[in-house]
Formats: C-alpha cells, structure tokens, sequence
C-alpha cells in the first residue's frame, strides 16, 4: 500500500510557472483529487485560486525518526526577538503526533496534537474524512503505534478531534495561547510530519492576521460536495508541505497559536504536479480551534455563528475615502443582521474594527466568532458611516444535509 500525504494547497496564478519534476504514482494510491478554492482579499484584491492534491510520499523508504522523551519544561520562556528553537521544540513536539490513515490500499498522512490528558488528538478534518468514514486510523507518537477513533468531525472549519486510550509515555497535552495576542512579524515554529518525515519542524514569522483562505471542504458522501471552508487564517513563512495538514504552530514559549491547515503553492498548471512550500502557509487560529474543539469533545459536531445575509464584493466612499468591503444583497428576516438593521446596498467594512476586504473576508470573519456573541459591524450607507451591532445566532441546518450553510451569505 502506498501512503499520502494531505495539504491544502493555495496556488498562486502567474505567467511563468516553474517545471516540476514528474511525480510518480504507485499502483493502488488513490487518484489525486483537485479541489478548486478562491481566497479572496489577498495581495490587492487578487484572487487566488486553489487545489488540495493528495501526493505520493516521496519518504517511503526513509525510516521515521523516533521522538525522544524531553526534561523541558512544557512552555519554555523563550525570547521571541531571539528564540532558542532548541527549547520550543523539545518542548511542543511532545505534544504532536503522526496519523496514518488507511482504507484498503489507499492511504494518507497527517499530524495531529494532542488536546487533553484523554487522549483527544486535534487535526484537519481532510486528514481523517478523506478516504471515507471506514477508514482505519493510527497515531504515532516516537516508535509506537496507537490505533485512534473519531470523536468527531467538523467540515466547516476543517477540525477534527480523534481519541487514543491513553496518552504514551513522555506526551504532553499542548498549551494553548491566545492567539488574539498574535502579532505580524512574531516568530513561530511549524512542527508535523510532512512527507512521512515525523517530528519535524520549520521556523518563520507570522506574515500576516485575518487573511480569509477559502477552500473546498472534505464530504465522506460519495457524489455529495460539502461547503467551503472558510478561515479568518493566520499566515506564517514557516515552511509547511504536504504532511503537515492538523500540526502545530507554536510560538517562541512552545504554545499552540494554530492549527496548519493550508499552504501556497506557485505550481497550478496541472493537478499532477507536486511543489514544496514556497513560504506561505494558513493556521487555523488556537481560539477558533478551542471553540470548535470543545463542542467535537462534547458532542462530536459543531455549531458555526450566523448573521443571516446574502453579499457579494464592493466598495463604498465616505468622507472623500474608498473602502472595500461586502456589499450586502439581501437580509433574511428574523436573523441577527435584520434585527441589527443592516439593508440591502451595505456595504460592511470592519467586524470587531477588523477590516473586512470581500465578501469572502465577511464569512470568515464571522465563522470565526462564537455563538451568541455580539459584534460590531462598520457600515457604509448612502456615503455615511455607521456602526452596527448584531449577536450571532447558531447557523441553522439545512434539510438535506444537515450541514449549516454559509455564514455572512453568498
């Protein structure tokens, strides 16, 4: 059986794409599977657009090093202008495990960190729900294997929490930080498994906050699409390949400030086509994943806040200044954003004084907040501004899938 690996790839268009090697498929490995995403507001208003590929590991024949047992203490006082990375990774690596995810002869890899003291694992759903709901499940953490169990899973954000019995020997729970507190230019450390090669770890800076990545989600129904996965994403320079889908990135003390999930690729000519990192990787934000991990723990699904509107991009002028931002097209009625009085030809430029670029950057924004929270909404009307409040509601299932639909709107 051959073995994947699962990324999330953003590529980037431009006019001259590099050659890439050939990549060699084995007998028996599952096709490789484009899945076309846009993030929308990055580099100027330029869309992107993007493929998940599912890669042959190019590590097959490289046996995996065992992970050690370390005397540092779990969050190390690093120094973020000048961090001993040293330290930050005897320190979180661990807390980060391998998966392998198996069905039949098809197979794909992953990473995943570890939650609590129960044994739950944290990564992206893609990496457990790819290969469909029968799928056998095993983590590795050092030299031993341990067979895992889904807690449960969540399309929308791309999280997924699985369960070992117990925690081996020398894991540790990872610390969470806040990522609220996250800056641009802050130094952090990729830790995963990227092309079968485990415990390893990449060192970058946070490039940028708030980036709204979009990607197709990951349906476990044959001929069914799921919806979009939409992430208010943190972007790091830390390398990240295919591999390291549901690690960790830490910052300088070791502490989880998200969960990798999406990487840029400059390759889009052809879905058979495999490139490294070229520098621009997406996390899930640690406080959007503990929010959506409490809720897998408890009851193995997840609900997503909704402000019950329709937009698309646009822009708005007031006081002689030009904003982009999310032209509202339609309000449901009944729903926080009819009660908090937003109309048809809004434009919304800032939710929590965080500017909102498009549509796209709307959702994200608001899949990132929690149910029954309130959030301020700037908006432009008539050339004048104002500010809205509105507190989210849980989105509402829709009939046939039972999934929650698109936050914000479409």
């Amino acid at each position: 059986m051959s073995t994947q690996q699962y990324p999330n790839y953003v590529a980037i268009p431009q006019q001259h794409q590099p050659v890439q090697p050939p990549v060699k498929k084995r007998r028996g490995v599952a096709s490789f599977m484009a899945v076309a995403v846009l993030a929308a507001g990055i580099g100027g208003g330029t869309a992107w657009t993007a493929d998940r590929y599912l890669t042959p590991s190019s590590a097959t024949s490289i046996t995996q090093v065992a992970g050690t047992s370390s005397t540092v203490t779990k969050v190390v006082q690093g120094n973020s202008s000048n961090p001993d990375w040293s330290q930050t990774a005897a320190a979180a690596s661990t807390s980060v495990v391998s998966i392998t995810v198996t069905s039949g002869r098809s197979g794909a890899e992953g990473t995943g960190v570890i939650w609590d003291a129960s044994g739950h694992i944290v990564t992206n759903n893609h990496v457990v729900s790819g290969l469909g709901t029968g799928a056998t499940i095993t983590v590795q953490f050092g030299n031993a294997t341990y067979d895992a169990t889904v807690v449960g899973t969540d399309a929308s954000s791309d999280l997924a929490v699985i369960k070992i019995a117990s925690l081996p020997k020398g894991a540790q729970p990872i610390t969470v930080a806040d990522s609220d507190k996250v800056t641009v230019g802050q130094a952090v450390m990729a830790i995963g498994n990227p092309l079968g090669l485990s415990d390893t770890v990449t060192t970058g800076i946070v490039s940028a906050l708030n980036r709204p990545v979009v990607t197709s989600g990951e349906s476990t129904t044959p001929g069914s699409q799921a919806d979009p996965v939409y992430t208010n994403a943190i972007q790091t320079s830390a390398p990240i390949n295919p591999g390291n889908s549901g690690g960790a990135l830490v910052n300088a003390n070791g502490e989880l400030v998200g969960i990798n999930s999406a990487i840029a690729t400059l390759s889009s000519s052809s879905a058979s086509s495999q490139s490294g990192s070229i520098g621009i990787g997406f996390a899930i934000p640690s406080n959007d994943v503990a929010q959506v991990v409490k809720q897998l723990i408890a009851t193995g699904s997840a609900d997503h806040a909704y402000l019950g509107l329709s937009s698309t991009d646009g822009s708005a002028t007031a006081a002689g200044v030009t904003l982009e931002g999310a032209r509202v097209t339609s309000v449901a009625s009944g729903t926080p954003a009819a009660d908090a009085g937003l109309q048809a030809g809004d434009v919304i430029t800032a939710v929590n004084q965080v500017a909102v670029t498009s549509s796209d950057s709307l959702v994200a924004q608001i899949r990132s907040a929690a149910v029954g929270e309130k959030v301020t909404l700037t908006v432009v009307r008539n050339g004048a501004t104002s500010t809205l409040t509105a507190t989210l509601v849980a989105a509402p299932k829709t009939e046939s899938t039972g999934s929650q639909p698109q936050v914000g709107g479409r």
